[in-house]
């Protein structure tokens, strides 16, 4: 080839290579386009890196294969060659012998060729122009299909003849490639050498390497990676295979299948067989060839080469000829390579961004002088021209505007794809330039020019096209700049060079040459003007009858160009056309075209169809000549059959029964998800939802207005029980009660919801729950509405109502969403944050089952799939016949909506049908034979059935008024034919209600068994068994659930020309069903045509979402999905004859399912399936496996699924299969091969119920073809191309810089792709949600339940109701202690009573004569020693067994009590009222809070306590500070004479640890509002925690030296520190003049568990003996009790003032006595002025209130017991006592450790402990105290005696108490024998003349307690014990410490 300079185009080598590059890239399987053109020109200087002549391919697979994975855009990292040897040639093209190895030298010479070599040409980076010719062995060379080429290299020069090379390595050196990277024959061997005629040797085909060898591509895949995102995108799998280019349209080809680089120009799996599965296209063509491929080739991207070495002549539809020279190309794979994209079915697709306010015809820009639009074009052309505005100017258009459409789409489209940049500016990228316009416009061509002729072009492929080409072009800077930071100077783009606007309608010409002429280029000189006339000129002269598009190309001026693209084939126009009608222009124009009568001239062209002339001649003949005996005999058999069957015993169908309604486990997982993450938000720390303030649950349900579904909620609501267990209805309530729960969003829905709004604003402690379900309906603005206001009122009536302000701010409303489409209200603006969504669980998470049921959900997923697996019949068809007769319509009638053509054929062929069933066989011709089936299963069925049960065909009619049409059509046939007691046709208007002919509800009444004479059907649930044909009309079902008689799903109707993600997902939910999981015939059947059930269950359930899961599952399991070459299209398939149709389908596989949902009283159940025990089941399968069932004994009665109140849209269960053909027919359950032709299986049955056959298989859906490709071809990601759709109609793409949705994606995932990549539009609702300026513009209180259709959201919410609603009452309820006082036999019986029963507080005279009563009553001291006074005689089996420590807390008893208003609460509690007191309050800053230190001396410790508050800015006045320094001097105290009635005079003091969050220190409603002061006693080291759970709380904080302290210390401190303030506050305050003694000196120690407080009040007579004694309790508020307490005469003369613990079991003994003298515990008023002398034990761990109480009685001072007034304690099972855990020293000691090791020999080995010596002394006591008073085991007559302090030694040994004080109230001893002698920690009081004093038995054991060894010694010689006791040196133990614990030490002797 010539030596041309740089930068001129060799034109001959130009068109050969882009032409043939062209023809392999459409028909290649990879998505992206190669970017630029850069191979075609020759711009020498700039090939840094890729030398040859610009062309990119070498270098775009260097940086594939290469090691470094180099991009294409940075020149490679040199290769190191070795030097070549001394003197040798190196001239490029010549080897180092210096022989001419280049083609053009050597191509006429003869070479000589081994056996066994081939001849190949070698490219030179250094020659780009040339081949070098090599020998070489063809083992390492790959086959035909690019396999099994052997590793390694075996060559010879043909130059010199050298031989034997064994590495390319050294042989490329041999050549002189000077190669820049690593040599490797993949990329340097091209293309095989062959001899053409003359003999000379010529290029040849390209050598297929890339299918062999992928194993070494496994770097980052660059310029040529088709369908694949870099990683940036990539999500789930597509990361991880992110180094192999992924197959995008067929999933099952294997993930290595490579389609990159040249070998992506030889025929993929997919461009050979694409067409066929996929598309639906004539796949007859080519059968053999679809055939071999898909058997022999597994690996099916490379085919091999089918050489041919010229430029094909044709293209072929089911093979893609080799391009000979496509390595030249710089665009292998074009724009055409788009072959993936018809392969997937989906161009198929009409625009789908094209709906909604932005999709109007709007007038566009325009410029130039005006185009005329010719007058007659519609009727010329027969359709009307879609232009879309492309770039630059568009001219005006005048005249006859009605007969083309101009829409701006293609214009946005670009306009966004020159946006896609922005994504990268972030990262400085701003060398990253957009795609070019002139590239833009040539890639679209591409796209078009691959289009078929059935498939509409689509503008998201479009934007990915583009998005896939930029990328490609910028991989290099996008990976430069995803990995590392930004760099301030990027580096400059590789050369690239650009496509000119001069050279573009030459290159598009080029593009469009090989289509035969569907894509039509015009190229303008001056405007687009010349070239739309000249469009219109073409059009007008019928030139462009086979064209499809015209592309107009305006490349005149300087820089820019105008485009713009006209759609003018017929079906492709029609469909954008209609496309850009909104939904109610659509309802216009058909409204118009039915009013207008412009559809008579349809009717008129039927009728010239009929033979017989007009059809409704012969059925006017056929009516007269069968009057008479037809309807009579037909209605008998129909009619009087049933009726007599029951009377005469003969057995009655036993398909239709009744289940018992029961919740699913699925509904009750999803109820228990919803009320966590009401939960969850509560828990927050937002303050949006506090739950502790509801008492009670009320909701509210708004549906759309569609009245079945009105009614069928309210009967949901009703059968659910709801109501009665929200306690909103009582037992017997009406349905006009339950009317008022369920909003239908009409005209008059405003009212009832004000009044919900009124009520929740009423009732502030009722949490009103707003169901707002089917959510995606009406998302219109309520903007929008005043604008349309006049026209329809319920415009944004949901936007009105849920988002009004009322709504957002009410803090009892949480409003729920539900819906089974989502999309719409997961946009950038959504008002619901992701967490609060909740998705429907997979069912199967890795095989696991996670709810086991027996019904199997049947959704769309399985849908699809059925149309996979090599199904004898997919559930899933469209009728290729019908779409037929469409098309052919549409050309003659152009002016009619494809809607109305579609409408009028389909009741036309109905209407054949039925007259065909009837006997008019020769109208067989007129109808398809999916019609005939469909008919002559609904006329048939009941006659299968002893009661005449039938099936249901839901024909669906979007339009109302083409609806009431094909009612009124199929009305009159069916009255003609004589068979209105057949079935019964009913019209379905969201509007009305359901009107049944009066036959037929007497038929479901008997049915049902309904006794009621008014009952009419008014859900269509209750249609079960009824033959009917259901026209189902609405722009969109509005969650309408259907009966399990449901056979066919006719949706051949609906609107496919504005197709949504929703409204596509939404019309195929109506099939949705469930399938029994127990069908014994499942799985036997499935195994031969399905996978197993477990990979079935693994590859489409494990998704949340049912789409997500498209049928693609054989992809487990082959790597070519099997192909159903024609099943999918019906009309082919093998039921195609009358015969074998009515047979088969009639007889077995498309019975409806009969009627289910029997009677539960009188209205019966329309309710979804529930569970059927597992027993039938079992019964079934028994059955089933004896052999063919007879239609009676098939079900076993209660075996048929039943309907279930708890489902939302209640379900058709299905028991048996989805193959239900090859099932039935088979006579075992346990397996049955579909290999056997199905005729020769068919069994003969006797008749079966329609019914039985409705629970084996889901209904059969018919689509039209465009919806039917849509959904069962899959896109890149291998979702089914719909789920790429735009979600729904509301919201816009925010940015066509967007990855796919995958096919690996959850619900959640699929969630927040939405939420990144859509915007609502101006119209939604949601619009104007982030003007509000704040970041996080999510709502709180919203929650979105979304689910797939029809699977149960109904009964689940409802189920969330109930359980919210027991959470609530369990939140108000709390665990109280409740037992019994204990030791009551052992009272003190004296002559002493208090005998004022009436008295208000104590007389003090009176109760100074009341004897103390010694004894321990309250439960929790049920385990201590019993404390002894001379009254008593204790006889030792009174006492019970001492119970084992950990069982203490277990086994006592507690009572759920509803928590009151004066309850004290902890940290979870949040109200309006008490935010304040709690420091929460929004309005308020988080409380500052200051540290004060607080010191005083006290005397016993011997040294100065340090004490800190930490004290709120809020509760700084209840203390004084010192005025200059402000230091805290003292605590306020009020006077004794104060008489507040609105504060409380004590503080309250709470010592707690290890309860932050549960103890209950919030009493703001206690004390019922008063002013009251507390203090929180808290250790040290837990003063963080506290503050920050309580920061309005006072804090006092122990010193540090306490932290491992028992409760003694903090009692002991609270109390001294109180004694101290006093002094202080006496001081501050007599220098005011106020005497001393007026200071108020007492304070409250209360427990930090006390939760409700209540009175006894008492109503009786005075007299003792009185028999009329009463008395009732009732909660009040602790105020109440303080204040009553307070105020009692002579107060200041009681020392402990407390009050009984509740019991429910506290009778009239405990109460009658208003006052005793005994214990208190728990909940002290302790008076610190007279208790100034008595100290609690600062060591004590447990029983220190005893050991306090007895000390204060032995001092003489009063204890008052209040028993009329009782405490109520809340079981908290964490911390308190059990925050003490005792553990060993030694780390590694894992050791449970038992209280016999408490305590040692000192100075022994034993392991030492990590606890306070107080605690294990005080544990060892209470467990083993018999090791040391052995005599006075179960000896109560003989107590220990107990010299000052009480310690608990278990409950089997009795104590003594005595006090060593002088002037101390004692018990007489001096008639006690003891049994022990306890001395603790004894002081000087004690002397050895006061023990002398007591006498002891003969053995009776001491114990003496010390510090330590020394003081031991000190105190047994100071109190002269060794007189009467004998000590041994073995009796000496301590506890186990370690020396630095100081542990005790104890001694023992014996009383001698």
């Amino acid at each position: 080839m010539g030596n041309s300079y740089a930068g001129q185009l060799k034109t001959t080598r130009f068109e050969e290579v882009l032409h043939n590059s062209i023809e392999a890239s459409l028909q290649s399987s990879s998505l992206l386009p190669r970017p630029v053109f850069s191979q075609l020109y020759l711009e020498a200087e700039q090939q840094l890196s890729a030398p040859e002549g610009g062309s990119r391919v070498d270098n775009e697979e260097e940086e594939e294969e290469g090691e470094g994975g180099l991009e294409q855009n940075c020149p490679p990292n040199p290769y190191q060659m070795h030097p070549p040897p001394e003197g040798c040639c190196t001239t490029d093209g010549f080897c180092q012998a210096g022989k001419d190895l280049r083609l053009v030298s050597i191509s006429s010479e003869p070479i000589d060729v081994p056996a066994g070599f081939l001849l190949v040409g070698a490219k030179s980076p250094s020659l780009p122009d040339h081949l070098l010719v090599c020998a070489v062995d063809k083992r390492f060379l790959p086959d035909d299909n690019g396999h099994n080429a052997l590793l390694g290299f075996s060559g010879n020069c043909v130059g010199c003849g050298k031989k034997g090379f064994c590495y390319f390595t050294e042989f490329s050196n041999h050549i002189n490639l000077k190669l820049t990277t690593q040599p490797k024959k993949q990329k340097h061997l091209k293309y095989y050498l062959v001899r053409n005629a003359q003999g000379a040797l010529t290029k040849g085909p390209l050598i297929c390497w890339k299918g062999s060898e992928f194993r070494s591509r496994q770097t980052p895949a660059s310029t040529c990676s088709s369908s694949l995102f870099p990683p940036l995108e990539s999500s789930g799998p597509l990361a991880t295979f992110s180094s192999e280019p992924i197959p995008g349209t067929n999933p099952s080809v294997p993930m290595g299948a490579q389609q990159a680089g040249p070998a992506s120009d030889h025929p993929s799996l997919t461009a050979a067989v694409g067409p066929a599965v996929f598309n639906g296209r004539d796949s007859t063509k080519h059968p053999q060839l679809v055939k071999n491929n898909l058997s022999a080739v597994p690996r099916p991207s490379a085919l091999g080469i089918l050489s041919n070495s010229g430029p094909p002549k044709k293209r072929h539809k089911g093979w893609s000829p080799e391009s000979p020279s496509a390595t030249d190309s710089g665009y292998p794979q074009g724009g055409g390579n788009r072959a993936k994209y018809e392969s997937a079915g989906v161009s198929c697709m009409p625009q789908v961004g094209l709906v909604g306010p932005a999709s109007v015809t709007l007038p566009v820009v325009a410029s130039g002088e005006p185009v005329s639009v010719p007058d007659n074009l519609l009727k010329i052309c027969k359709a009307k021209p879609v232009i879309f505005k492309g770039h630059g100017n568009f001219p005006y258009l005048c005249g006859n505007l009605n007969d083309v459409v101009v829409s701006p789409l293609l214009y946005t489209c670009y306009q966004n794809s020159q946006s896609i940049s922005r994504a990268y500016e972030q990262y400085g990228a701003s060398t990253i330039q957009p795609i070019s316009e002139e590239m833009q416009l040539l890639l679209t061509v591409y796209y078009l020019v691959q289009l078929a002729a059935d498939q509409v072009p689509l503008m998201e492929d479009l934007e990915q096209i583009f998005l896939r080409s930029w990328r490609e072009s910028h991989l290099t800077e996008i990976r430069r700049y995803q990995q590392a930071p930004p760099q301030p100077c990027p580096p400059a783009p590789g050369a690239v060079a650009p496509v000119t606007s001069a050279q573009l309608p030459w290159l598009a010409g080029l593009a469009a040459s090989s289509c035969n002429d569907s894509v039509h280029i015009i190229e303008c000189t001056y405007s687009l003007a010349e070239g739309l006339s000249e469009m219109f000129r073409l059009l007008i002269e019928g030139k462009l009858a086979k064209t499809n598009y015209v592309v107009i190309i305006c490349a005149c001026r300087n820089a820019a160009i105008d485009s713009c693209i006209a759609v003018t084939g017929k079906y492709q126009a029609r469909i954008l056309s209609e496309s850009l009608l909104t939904p109610a222009e659509y309802q216009k124009e058909v409204d118009y075209e039915l009013v207008t009568g412009k559809v008579d001239s349809l009717g008129a062209f039927f009728s010239t169809l009929c033979p017989e002339g007009d059809i409704d001649i012969l059925l006017d003949k056929f009516h007269q000549e069968n009057q008479g005996h037809i309807s009579s005999s037909l209605t008998a058999s129909s009619v009087t059959k049933s009726a007599s069957l029951d009377v005469g015993g003969v057995p009655v169908c036993t398909s239709y029964n009744l289940e018992p309604h029961c919740i699913r486990p699925f509904q009750l997982a999803v109820a228990q998800k919803l009320l966590s993450h009401v939960c969850s938000i509560a828990d927050s720390s937002t303050q949006n939802l506090d739950l502790g303030s509801f008492e009670k649950v009320d909701f509210l349900i708004c549906i759309p207005p569609s009245e079945v579904t009105y009614q069928q909620t309210l009967f949901h609501v009703w059968h659910s029980g709801v109501l009665l267990e929200l306690g909103l209805e009582k037992e017997h309530m009406t349905k006009q009660r339950v009317e008022q729960y369920v909003l239908k969003l009409d005209a008059e829905a405003q009212t009832k919801f004000k009044s919900f709004l009124q009520n929740s604003f009423q009732n502030p402690h009722t949490l009103f729950v707003l169901i707002h379900d089917h959510a995606h309906w009406d998302l219109l603005s309520s903007t929008v509405h005043n604008l349309y206001a006049q026209s329809d009122p319920s415009v944004g009536l949901v936007d009105r109502l849920l988002n009004c302000r009322e709504v957002k701010e009410a803090a009892n409303i949480v409003t729920l969403h539900v819906t089974s489409f989502p999309y719409a209200l997961q946009t950038q603006h959504t008002l619901i944050s992701p967490y609060n969504e909740i998705h429907w669980p997979a069912s199967y998470s890795n095989g696991v089952d996670l709810y086991p049921e027996n019904k199997k959900y049947f959704g769309l997923s399985e849908f699809i799939e059925s149309t996979l697996s090599g199904h004898s019949l997919p559930l899933l068809r469209y009728d290729s016949s019908f779409e037929a007769m469409v098309t052919a319509l549409g050309k003659r009638f152009p002016r009619l909506h494809s809607a109305v053509i579609r409408t009028f054929v389909l009741v036309q062929h109905y209407a054949a049908a039925m007259m065909a069933v009837s006997g008019l066989s020769q109208m067989k011709n007129y109808t398809s034979v999916e019609t005939l089936e469909i008919t002559q299963n609904l006329i048939n069925s009941p006659k299968q059935c002893p009661c005449g049960h039938g099936l249901m065909v839901l024909l669906r009619v979007p339009c109302s008024p083409l609806a009431a049409v094909a009612y009124e059509r199929l009305a009159h046939v069916r009255a003609r034919l004589a068979l209105e007691e057949h079935f019964e046709i009913i019209l379905g208007n969201p509007s009305s209600g359901i009107s049944v002919g009066k036959h037929f509800v007497k038929q479901l009444k008997m049915w049902q068994k309904i006794e009621d004479a008014e009952w009419r059907p008014q859900t269509y649930l209750e249609l079960e068994g009824l033959p009917c044909i259901l026209i189902f009309s609405g722009m969109d079902p509005h969650g309408e659930s259907l009966p399990r008689s449901l056979r066919y799903c006719d949706l051949r109707l609906i609107n496919s020309s504005c197709l949504v993600r929703t409204a596509l997902e939404q019309e195929l939910g109506l099939a949705a069903y469930f399938v029994s999981n127990e069908a014994p015939l499942e799985k036997g059947a499935r195994n031969d045509s399905l996978e197993s059930d477990a990979e079935k269950l693994s590859s489409t359930d494990n998704e949340d979402e049912e789409l997500v899961t498209d049928g693609s599952t054989s992809e487990k399991r082959s790597p070519v999905k099997r192909e159903r070459s024609c099943s999918h299209d019906s009309a082919s398939s093998s039921l195609s004859s009358k015969a074998s149709s009515s047979a088969l389908c009639g007889e077995s596989s498309a019975q409806p399912g009969g009627p289910s949902q029997g009677e539960r009283a009188r209205s019966p159940q329309p309710c979804g399936p529930s569970e059927e025990s597992r027993a039938p089941g079992e019964r079934q399968r028994l059955r089933a496996n004896r052999g063919p069932p007879s239609a009676i004994s098939r079900h076993s009665p209660g075996l048929a699924p039943q309907p279930d109140c708890s489902l939302k849209t209640s379900q058709r269960s299905i028991q048996v299969s989805v193959t239900s053909l090859s099932s039935q027919l088979s006579s075992s359950g346990s397996s049955s091969s579909c290999t056997v032709p199905a005729a020769s299986t068919l069994v003969l049955q006797a008749p079966q119920c329609s019914m039985t056959k409705a629970c084996q298989q889901p209904p059969i859906v018919f689509l039209p073809k465009l919806v039917y490709d849509m959904v069962t071809s899959t896109d890149s990601s291998g979702l089914p191309k719909a789920a790429s759709l735009l979600p729904s109609h509301s919201v816009m793409w925010a940015s066509s810089f967007r990855p796919l949705l995958s096919k690996t994606m959850t619900s959640t995932e699929q969630s927040l792709y939405y939420r990144q990549w859509t915007v609502p539009r101006p119209s939604h609702m949601d619009y104007g949600n982030r003007a509000e300026g704040r970041v996080d513009s999510f709502h709180p209180r919203r929650l979105l339940l979304s689910g797939p259709p029809q699977i149960g959201k109904t009964g689940a919410y409802l189920q969330f109701l109930s359980i919210l609603s027991r959470m609530l009452i369990r939140l108000t309820e709390v665990d109280v202690y409740d037992e019994e006082e204990i030791n009551i036999n052992f009272r003190e019986e004296s002559d002493w009573h208090y005998v004022q029963l009436s008295d208000p507080w104590p007389d003090l005279e009176l109760f100074k004569k009341l004897p103390f009563d010694y004894i321990i009553h309250d439960p929790k001291y049920e385990d201590a020693s019993l404390i002894c006074s001379h009254h008593q005689s204790i006889k030792s089996e009174d006492r019970g067994m001492s119970r084992k420590p950990e069982d203490l807390y277990v086994r006592r008893h507690t009572a759920r009590m509803r928590l009151s208003k004066y309850a004290a609460y902890n940290t979870y509690h949040h109200c309006e009222q008490c935010h304040q007191y709690m420091g929460f309050h929004p309005r308020y800053q988080l409380y500052e809070s200051t540290l004060h230190a607080f010191a005083f001396s006290y005397s016993m410790l011997g040294e100065e306590i340090q004490l800190h508050f930490i004290i709120p800015k809020s509760k700084e006045h209840h203390f004084v500070f010192s005025q200059p320094g402000g230091q805290l001097e003292s605590m306020r105290l009020p006077l004794v004479t104060d008489k507040s009635h609105e504060c409380i005079k004590s503080p309250t003091f709470t010592p707690t640890t290890g309860r932050h969050e549960h103890g209950l220190f919030n009493l703001y409603h206690a004390m019922d509002g008063a002013s009251h002061l507390h203090v929180l006693v808290v250790k040290e080291y837990e003063m963080a925690i506290y503050k920050k759970y309580w920061p309005n709380h006072i804090m006092l904080v122990l010193p540090s030296i306490f932290n491992s302290a028992g409760v003694g210390a903090a009692h002991f401190l609270i109390k001294e520190l109180s004694y101290h303030n006093l002094e202080l506050e006496r001081n501050r305050q007599e220098e005011l003049g106020i005497r001393p003694q007026d200071i108020w000196p007492f304070i409250v120690i209360s427990d930090d568990s006390c939760v409700m407080w209540n009175v006894v009040d008492v109503d009786g007579g005075g007299e003792r003996s009185s028999r009329e004694f009463s008395w009732s309790e009732r909660n009040v508020s602790l105020k109440h009790i303080m204040q009553h307490i307070e105020a009692s005469p002579n107060i200041t003369h009681y020392a402990l003032i407390g009050m009984r613990k509740w019991s429910s079991k506290a009778g009239s003994q405990e109460v009658r006595e208003p006052f005793s003298r005994c214990h208190v515990h728990d909940f002290v008023v302790l008076n610190v002025d007279l208790t100034q002398n008595v100290q609690y034990n600062q060591n004590r761990f447990t029983c220190d209130d005893v050991d306090f109480n007895l000390r204060v009685h032995s001092a003489g001072l009063l204890l008052c017991r209040f028993n009329r007034f009782s405490v109520m304690k809340k079981q908290i099972a964490v911390g308190g006592h059990r925050s003490f855990h005792i553990t060993s020293k030694v780390a590694d000691n894992p050791m449970a450790i038992v209280p016999a090791q408490y305590i040692c020999a000192p100075d022994s080995k034993h392991t030492f402990l990590a606890a306070p010596a107080q605690l294990l002394l005080e544990k060892f006591l209470q467990h083993h105290s018999h090791r040391f008073f052995p005599l006075s085991l179960k000896n109560h007559g003989h107590p220990v005696l107990s010299v000052d302090c009480y310690l608990n030694l278990g409950s089997q040994i009795s104590v003594c108490y005595v006090s060593s004080r002088p002037h101390s109230l004692n018990i007489s001893c001096s008639d006690f024998l003891f049994s022990g002698l306890l001395l603790y920690l004894c002081d000087s009081f004690v002397g050895a003349g006061f023990l002398k004093k007591f006498h002891f038995l003969k053995g009776a054991t001491l114990c003496v307690i010390c510090q330590d060894r020394n003081s031991l010694r000190q105190t047994v010689v100071r109190l002269e014990l060794e007189d009467e006791w004998q000590f041994r040196l073995r009796d000496e133990f301590q506890t186990a410490n370690a020396k630095e614990d100081r542990p005790l030490f104890f001694l023992t002797g014996r009383h001698i």
